[in-house]
């Protein structure tokens, strides 16, 4: 007759979920940053040198004051003909976006999602404390999402 060895009973193994699901995982950290008192054709500049199409405008403190983006813009080309007067005079402020919906840096992704399927924003600045911390766009919740799906595929 074979031994049989007992172990005791097992305890039943948790799996925890470890893909990251915050905002700050997936945020672009090192931004191109507007400052108000830039002319509109550097700012237009910059956006084609990057390869951007907005980004947040702060103040001399480093606090976030609004956000410009192509379509602004397009606004100080349209104007600038209409007024027969160059682009070169006009400063970012003037243009810029003043109200800007902000997005906490610890916010879940799916919170995240919601909010840009509500207001239809390409990108919303992220703040840690009050501070500018990064900017999160629409393809980086795409990115997010995928990486959580492959996460759970296994699972």
């Amino acid at each position: 007759m074979g031994i049989k060895s007992f172990q005791g009973a097992r305890e039943e193994v948790k799996k925890e979920y470890k893909a990251p699901i915050l905002v700050e995982d997936y945020m672009t950290k090192n931004l191109v940053i507007f400052h108000p008192n830039q002319s509109v054709l550097e700012v237009m500049e910059l956006f084609i040198k990057h390869r951007i199409s907005g980004g947040p405008v702060c103040n001399d403190n480093g606090h976030l004051v609004g956000m410009i983006s192509e379509a602004d813009c397009m606004k100080s080309i349209s104007e600038s003909r209409y007024f027969n007067m160059p682009i070169l005079d006009k400063s970012v402020s003037r243009f810029m976006t003043t109200e800007v919906e902000t997005i906490r840096h610890d916010m879940n992704i799916f919170d995240a999602a919601s909010q840009f399927y509500k207001n239809n924003r390409r990108r919303i600045p992220v703040l840690e404390e009050g501070r500018l911390v990064g900017q999160i766009s629409r393809k980086d919740i795409l990115v997010a999402a995928l990486k959580l799906n492959a996460q759970n595929w296994g699972n």
